[in-house]
């Protein structure tokens, strides 16, 4: 039994013009402790995708349309307020691609994390909270977390507020962690960095990882398995490494040409063929 099963998932969204189908007609699975990247260029309908795993897209104006999204063998399109707001933060947590607006600005780190504890480990006693932000901190890699948790997300690096967004996420021990462009906003040794902590917590947690990038380097180094999204549709899948090294839809094609090489230089991007797209879709 796959952790998360989506099937015929279809969104739309109301807009002046008429309904807009953002996901239109997407199945796919995850299985617990598993890596699976969600692939394509902005608009594709990845983040559509990965917000509906909880229910976090707005309604209106957005609409499900048809399908079920079933987690953990419940239908997340039937659950109730209170079980949602369970589902939240405690069995599927959420890091975004910019966490200077994703952290709010107005309150210290030990706050923002400890909101997680109370609403998804009530259990845990109020003296003993500072104990374990300090351990949260600790495990992604913040060298200070004393000075850290007092501190407000604007005296902070980039790579460290992703750091305390990847630890309020872990914070209640979620089954399914979505990772929305984590590293989009990082530069390049940060964004190692960032992938590095994502494997090991995925070792060490053993929690499953929904990738959401338009990165194929990302890809290769992290996902297990790999979607390609174009249009609202899921148009191919496989395992990482047989996808990336052998592409067989025109679309993977031409996003796997557009990634630059050293040593080889290109002149033009490689337009993608319309009569084929058309046939395979």
């Amino acid at each position: 039994m796959p952790l998360l099963d989506i099937q015929g998932l279809r969104i739309s969204f109301v807009t002046d013009e008429g309904a807009i189908q953002a996901v239109d007609d997407v199945s796919f699975s995850l299985s617990e402790g598993e890596v699976v990247a969600l692939v394509g260029e902005s608009g594709s309908g990845k983040s559509v995708t990965a917000l509906s795993l909880a229910r976090l897209l707005q309604t209106p104006p957005a609409h499900y349309n048809g399908g079920r999204i079933l987690f953990e063998n419940r239908d997340v399109l039937s659950l109730n307020r209170k079980e949602l707001q369970n589902l939240r933060g405690g069995k599927i947590a959420y890091v975004f691609q910019e966490p200077s607006t994703s952290l709010n600005p107005v309150f210290r780190v030990r706050s923002q994390i400890e909101e997680s504890l109370n609403l998804h480990r009530p259990e845990l006693k109020r003296l003993d909270r500072p104990a374990e932000i300090i351990r949260l901190l600790q495990t992604v890699g913040i060298q200070d977390p004393e000075r850290t948790m007092e501190a407000y997300p604007h005296q902070l690096s980039g790579g460290m507020q992703q750091r305390v967004m990847i630890a309020m996420a872990i914070a209640c021990h979620p089954s399914l962690l979505v990772a929305d462009e984590p590293t989009t906003a990082l530069d390049v040794t940060i964004q190692a960095q960032i992938l590095d902590l994502l494997r090991e917590l995925r070792k060490k947690l053993g929690m499953a990882v929904l990738l959401i990038t338009h990165n194929f380097a990302i890809v290769s180094n992290l996902a297990d398995r790999v979607l390609v999204m174009y249009k609202g549709k899921i148009v191919e899948q496989g395992p990482a490494a047989q996808v990336l090294k052998q592409p067989v839809h025109p679309y993977t094609k031409a996003l796997m040409a557009c990634i630059p090489r050293l040593g080889v230089k290109q002149k033009r991007l490689v337009c993608i063929d319309r009569e084929a797209l058309a046939q395979a879709i």
